[in-house]
């Protein structure tokens, strides 16, 4: 299969550089900073990119309405937190965006793993049961996207009368569906659900496990594909990308410092979402796994996010990309520490080099 890269857009200028509490999906909104974020993605090569989502942040649907109005070509991966919008409305918000966006649309499903987001937002349940709440929520969604006639609906969080809704998506035979999570939970309800399953930056040998596990989890008849979340770390020599690599560090941890911000200490401590547990994990077994993934920033953010690194030349950068494409992975999100000017080098110096690979792959099969 091809591969898809995907970037982020946010609504300001923002990274961990400038202290941990600073986020792409919080703040205020620019919007010329959008356009120009969005067009320089389109220009560099990507084929989508991920607004976020927080409970603090700006609300993405209209930043990604923004966002495909000032662009052509480019697509976009809206996350998508289930739960606060009814989900006969949400199904008729996406399928709206759709045809504004020209068919140039996606979501991400991601459920929660923080019950204080959640609550900020006023949903007090737990995490497991936030899963199943998801679990009917996207049951009714794709019903209301495809169904020709009213439907009634009885569950344990959602009780539906005659639901229908005229506008349906553009794309058919729906929206593609993302989703993320690292829990049981997450993954049964997601193997059920995704068109595509999404990973944070874990060792080869690990996504290489995970895979398997949503695979054995998915319906007969149904297939997924798979995503992993990377930061790489570019330099005109491997030597100068590790001082790069380096010096970001340095700088989060003196912007925390500056902050006052202290990382909670004990196992009492660590956070609740279990994708972040997995990256501390992985961070305290090692500095480097595989060629080139690099840990310590996750560490030293406690893994609020995508936070491991791929840290190299171009080539080596986009040699590791390749790996995980060989491991069964299909889209590959990208972001940066410095998010425009990282952007604008990977879609020079990046994207081309690993394409041409995959081409090359598919070509050597086909022959042979």
């Amino acid at each position: 299969m091809s591969v898809e890269f995907i970037g982020m857009i946010g609504t300001r200028e923002a990274s961990e550089l400038n202290g941990a509490s600073v986020s792409l999906t919080g703040g205020t909104v620019d919007p010329a900073y959008v356009r120009k974020f969005a067009k320089i993605h389109e220009d560099g090569g990507f084929d989508r990119v991920l607004v976020g989502y927080s409970s603090t942040g700006p609300d993405g649907f209209n930043v990604v309405s923004y966002a495909a109005a000032v662009t052509e070509r480019l697509k976009f991966l809206l996350a998508h937190r289930p739960g606060f919008v009814a989900p006969t409305l949400a199904a008729r918000k996406l399928a709206t965006l759709d045809h504004f966006s020209d068919g140039r649309f996606a979501v991400h499903i991601i459920t929660g793993g923080s019950d204080a987001e959640q609550q900020r937002d006023g949903d007090w349940f737990d995490h497991d049961t936030r899963y199943r709440r998801t679990d009917e929520y996207l049951d009714i969604v794709r019903r209301v996207w495809t169904s020709e006639e009213p439907f009634d609906y009885e569950g344990e969080f959602y009780q539906l009368k005659q639901a229908f809704s005229e506008v349906k998506p553009l794309q058919k035979p729906h929206i593609p569906i993302y989703f993320g999570g690292a829990s049981g939970a997450a993954v049964d309800v997601g193997a059920k659900h995704s068109d595509v399953y999404a990973f944070w930056g874990e060792p080869l040998a690990a996504i290489k496990q995970r895979i398997a596990e949503v695979k054995a989890a998915v319906p007969p008849g149904k297939s997924v594909r798979f995503s992993v979340s990377l930061r790489p770390i570019l330099g005109e020599t491997e030597e100068k990308a590790w001082d790069k690599a380096r010096y970001i560090l340095s700088r989060i941890k003196q912007k925390n410092a500056d902050a006052g911000l202290k990382l909670p200490v004990g196992a009492s401590a660590r956070p609740q979402a279990v994708g972040s547990r997995r990256l501390l994990d992985f961070a305290q077994e090692s500095e480097i796994h595989d060629r080139r993934l690099w840990t310590p920033i996750a560490a030293a953010t406690g893994a609020y996010g995508n936070t491991t690194a791929l840290v190299g030349t171009p080539e080596q950068v986009a040699e590791s990309l390749v790996d995980y494409y060989n491991a069964g992975v299909t889209t590959l999100l990208i972001r940066g520490f410095d998010p425009v000017e990282d952007a604008i080098a990977y879609g020079r110096d990046v994207i081309p080099l690993v394409r041409k690979e995959v081409q090359r792959q598919q070509q050597t099969t086909f022959v042979v």
